[in-house]
């Protein structure tokens, strides 16, 4: 596969049974083959995703200083700033050439969850920053509970399966800002090749060159989306919930061409993380004598917390 291919979630939410099939069979194949899709369709509109580009650009243009302000110790990176180079891939020790901000979950008080996730932090200076994140946040989590929906039916589980996994899930916003390049970056990347830890990303800002994704062959491609398109990837936790039925893609992004370091990249995944609880075990009818149990039982709670450790975001 040279590219990958593209989907419209209004197939799936149609009154028509035909074409809903045709997007559950679309995107299962496409998980099955590359384990990416472009996303038409999604809750997304024009006017909130201009907003939040502004907004993210006033937040990383902000002084360093006031920026590291909200950059809290302890809870792994998981709310607020991270800054430039915190970040590395598994296995890696160069960081990455990025900071980002990272938007959580939002609970109520009386949730079972509320006492194990950390608040959002406010940013102060600029009013709408919270506000608008909050609500791309909500629309991105609702594209994405259909997205599973499609998924579980392609598996051969209820429709609802992942339902209440995602609901309250430890999901993450992370508006990423790759400044330019003013040095040789040796052996550095914007972001070194890697797999996402969550059940799927949902990603804006692949219009243009830089997100490479590695195909079956081992060749990295392009992952070009068109401006009102979502790019939508497995991570590893579902990868292991269906015993690699579905795959994790490795991807990166690459450093652009000399001529275009002086240029900012944005880029705004939404990583939907479910529940810490849920059980990630093999599924049942995805393990057969042609393809045996490959992964532990471990919960997403415990993954995550390993994974972040791997990443340099937690120090053991």
């Amino acid at each position: 596969m040279q590219n990958i291919p593209s989907v419209d979630l209004r197939d799936f939410l149609s009154d028509d049974p035909k074409r809903k099939q045709k997007f559950v069979n679309e995107i299962g194949s496409a998980f099955e083959d590359i384990g990416f899709v472009a996303l038409k369709g999604h809750f997304l509109d024009d006017q909130l995703v201009a907003e939040l580009y502004g907004e993210i650009r006033n937040f990383f243009s902000l002084p360093l200083e006031t920026k590291r302000s909200y950059e809290i110790s302890g809870i792994g990176g998981q709310r607020g700033y991270v800054s430039f180079g915190t970040e590395h891939a598994k296995g890696r020790k160069e960081g990455d050439l990025k900071e980002f901000w990272h938007f959580g979950q939002y609970v109520s008080k009386d949730s079972k969850y509320a006492s194990e996730y950390p608040e959002n932090v406010e940013v102060k200076e600029l009013p709408r920053f919270n506000v608008v994140g909050k609500e791309a946040y909500q629309m991105l989590e609702k594209t994405g509970v259909y997205v599973l929906r499609a998924l579980a039916l392609h598996l051969g589980l209820d429709e609802f399966y992942f339902d209440n996994y995602a609901k309250e899930g430890n999901s993450i916003l992370r508006p990423i800002h790759y400044p330019p390049i003013t040095a040789e970056p040796a052996n550095a990347i914007r972001a070194a090749a890697h797999g996402d830890i969550n059940l799927i990303t949902l990603l804006m800002g692949a219009q243009g060159k830089g997100l490479q994704v590695q195909n079956h062959d081992g060749e990295w491609i392009d992952a070009i989306a068109e401006s009102d398109e979502l790019v939508i990837n497995v991570g590893d936790m579902l990868s292991r919930h269906t015993n690699d039925k579905l795959k994790s893609t490795i991807h990166q992004v690459v450093n652009p061409p000399r001529e275009l370091w002086g240029t900012s990249r944005y880029s705004i995944p939404f990583f939907m993380h479910p529940v810490s609880d849920m059980k990630l075990d093999c599924l049942e009818n995805c393990i057969d004598a042609e393809n045996q149990k490959k992964f532990e039982d471990i919960t997403a709670g415990a993954y995550l917390y390993e994974r972040l450790v791997d990443l340099g975001l937690i120090k053991k």
